[in-house]
């Protein structure tokens, strides 16, 4: 169905990811963060980041055994925090929507598939933004409500406050990377979009999440200096 160099590309790069992932997990396994959220985030983000995630890992990760006197992150290595801990319930609600949309076609048909977009891909995206919406508030809950001492009532008003224009920042980056490489590059080359079923689908999954990395990044700066959100 596609070029064998695409084919073997797309398989080396999420081995590369998942390899990653596994990586970090050990780490943080052994040494864990001060922030109990972020031995979550950082492999989850490795799974679309591979090796950029890694060295950001070795950078920026806070493990709490060295203690509390540190010296707080400079203000972009808090913004990419930040923007990674967005990401990594994007990612995981991006990953079961598609699997759940794969596995049971009815759910794209009540998201517009048929009635609505003909395109099923675009019903898809609407489960995708609910799912990555609901973990990433998850997840943001699990950071800002320890940090602010908040109730659960309190910590989820916080979190939906917090987190979700970064999360629709994020999802927009990666719609539109996904957009490009499904309908033009794929489509145009190959004579059909990725099935969720194929590496090629999950490398441009990965590509595109890089892509809303970097839409959500400017705007998790401007909440993190208004206040907004907490800096990581």
């Amino acid at each position: 169905m596609f070029p064998p160099w695409l084919h073997s590309l797309a398989l080396a790069m999420l081995t590369l990811g998942v390899v990653c992932a596994i990586g970090i997990g050990i780490r943080v396994f052994q040494r864990p963060e001060r922030m109990p959220v972020m031995n979550v985030v950082w492999p989850v983000c490795a799974l679309f980041g591979g090796v950029l995630v890694v060295l950001a890992y070795r950078r920026l990760a806070m493990p709490a055994s060295r203690g509390t006197g540190n010296r707080r992150p400079s203000f972009p290595a808090a913004v990419a925090k930040g923007t990674l801990h967005c990401g990594s319930g994007c990612t995981l609600g991006d990953l079961a929507a598609e699997w759940l949309a794969f596995a049971v076609p009815a759910v794209a048909t009540g998201f517009g598939w048929h009635w609505l977009f003909e395109e099923k891909t675009f019903a898809v995206w609407g489960l995708d933004f609910v799912f990555a919406f609901l973990l990433g508030i998850v997840f943001q809950y699990f950071a800002i409500a320890p940090m602010r001492g908040l109730s659960f009532r309190e910590g989820v008003a916080a979190a939906v406050k917090a987190d979700a224009l970064s999360l629709a920042a994020w999802q927009a980056g990666m719609y539109s990377g996904m957009a490009l490489l499904q309908f033009g590059f794929f489509r145009h080359a190959c004579g059909h979009i990725a099935p969720v079923d194929t590496p090629e689908f999950w490398f441009a999954m990965q590509l595109a999440m890089l892509a809303g990395f970097a839409t959500a990044y400017p705007v998790n700066g401007w909440l993190i200096r208004r206040g907004i959100k907490e800096a990581m």
